[in-house]
């Protein structure tokens, strides 16, 4: 009785994870992967930080920047599966930066809607990188 092959063994499977690997140890994917997790822990941690704690916007940037984060640790271990995605740190940035006046009955303080501003600008940026690491990856495939 014949195996049959394996998908983990067909050929363009195993040319397109050597791609996404070789891809994935570029400097400028890791420093942008680093960045945007520290940019999401920056954002959890910053209603205590800047000191809105108690503000109702202090559960969006907590909320936000674990899911940041989370996607960020995406972008270092599995980014074969989660370079398409880049867009949700750039949707979570954007967020970030009009949550002050978005959230209900978040008092918006200067310090508030600074950090908030700076935050969401960085991971705007760090998505939009992402984004064009992985048309630029991608163009290399064809």
């Amino acid at each position: 009785m014949a195996t049959q092959p394996r998908i983990e063994d067909h050929p363009d499977l195993m040319s397109m994870r050597a791609h996404y690997a070789q891809v994935s140890a570029r400097p400028s994917l890791q420093a942008t992967e680093g960045l945007s997790l520290l940019t999401g822990l920056y954002m959890a941690i910053s209603p205590w930080v800047v000191g809105f704690d108690g503000n109702p916007l202090a559960v969006s940037n907590l909320v936000t920047g674990i899911a940041l984060a989370v996607l960020a640790l995406g972008f270092g271990s599995v980014y074969e599966r989660t370079f398409g995605v880049g867009w949700v740190a750039a949707a979570i940035g954007a967020w970030t930066i009009i949550s002050p006046w978005a959230v209900q009955h978040a008092s918006a303080t200067t310090g508030t809607i600074v950090s908030n501003t700076i935050t969401g600008a960085v991971a705007v940026l760090l998505g939009l990188a992402t984004m064009a690491m992985a048309a630029r990856g991608r163009e290399h495939r064809s």
